[in-house]
């Protein structure tokens, strides 16, 4: 693999997250303790890639100013900018010319997967493919485009999102490009590879291939896959070299307090300096840089953010509470609710029971 490079797309603004992405890029977001973009960087580097691009455009500054040329984990980054948003085959038309290599491994940067690198470019190279999408195989297909193959792992269409899905493989996110096709991308504007360059070159005759497995995956865009993906990771249910922990029911981070009757469980993560109080339950959630989570609080399947505050016998599941926020006493927050940063919700201010 020393003759691969990788280029991994992390452009995009993380709408669905907000407020978490407002002060943070979706793969710069602390994930089993470290950024997103860490646990991806670490499989790269394991799969014996030494040199990778990322495209980079909101709060681009923050990739750069964390992992430096890269020389901490093995690597050799370079970061290019785009100034404007060009979709995924723009974006990798954006980095072409830093490219040196005939095959490149290319990755949306919100896809947290545990597939064989290896493998893939094997597929790309026993079969002399043009392009080589990583599929994985979903119980429900229905929400993703679908891509079928024929016998010979050929890919044969592009299908958009439908109730009746002919295959249960889908895009992961993942390819390998030949550097003749990123040499052919239009440079300068908005181009998608799904909807683009993938058909004209299933239309031209192009060899596109596809590389089948079950694989772990998981899409991060959502609260609720990122908070998921997180306890995935932590308790080793997904890969990942860069954890700064032993695998199991939690991750700890250095100058965090947990009271020693707090429960927490369930693959949660507890930031640099954050305090857990007395009888507090943490399950599947993930506890930012210097939150506090008073006693008898209860945080289930959420996020809490840097410097945020849940008082006492609050009750959050399924919520974002953003940085610096405060969510009253006797608060209770369910089904998606998202706090915006430094909102202060009274105690007893908001309660979303269906009892009374």
């Amino acid at each position: 693999m020393d003759d691969v490079e990788a280029v991994v797309l992390v452009g995009g603004k993380g709408t669905r997250l907000r407020p978490l992405t407002l002060s943070a890029p979706k793969p710069m977001l602390p994930t089993a303790g470290v950024p997103f973009l860490a646990h991806l960087l670490s499989r790269i580097r394991a799969a014996g890639v030494r040199r990778v691009v990322l495209g980079t455009s909101y709060l681009a500054e923050t990739f750069e100013e964390h992992f430096g040329d890269g020389g901490k984990l093995g690597l050799d980054l370079t970061y290019v900018v785009e100034t404007e948003p060009l979709g995924t085959g723009g974006g990798i038309a954006n980095v072409a010319e830093y490219l040196t290599t005939d095959d490149v491994l290319i990755f949306n940067g919100d896809v947290l997967c545990g597939t064989d690198l290896g493998a893939v470019v094997e597929t790309h190279r026993r079969t002399a493919a043009d392009v080589t999408l990583h599929l994985v195989r979903v119980q429900d297909p229905r929400a993703y485009g679908c891509v079928p193959t024929d016998p010979d792992g050929r890919v044969t269409a592009f299908l958009e999102k439908t109730e009746d899905p002919p295959t249960d493989q889908i895009n992961a996110g993942c390819y390998v490009f030949k550097r003749s096709v990123i040499d052919s991308i239009p440079r300068g504007r908005v181009v998608s590879v799904e909807r683009e360059t993938f058909p004209e070159l299933l239309e031209s005759g192009a060899r596109v291939s596809g590389h089948v497995d079950n694989a772990y995956w998981r899409d991060m865009g959502t609260p609720g896959d990122l908070v998921h993906g997180s306890a995935d990771l932590v308790r080793g249910v997904a890969p990942s070299a860069a954890l700064p922990g032993p695998t199991g029911e939690s991750i700890v981070m250095e100058g965090a307090t947990v009271a020693p009757d707090a429960f927490v469980f369930g693959g949660s993560t507890i930031g640099r300096g954050v305090t857990i109080g007395a009888g507090a339950k943490i399950e599947s959630s993930m506890i930012f840089d210097g939150a506090v989570i008073a006693p008898g609080a209860i945080v289930e399947e959420s996020v809490v953010g840097a410097g945020a505050r849940i008082e006492e016998a609050a009750h959050i599941r399924d919520t974002v509470i953003g940085d610096r926020a405060v969510v009253g006493a006797h608060c209770e927050l369910k089904g998606g609710a998202r706090v915006w940063p430094d909102v202060v919700l009274p105690p007893h201010g908001v309660r979303f029971s269906a009892d009374v």
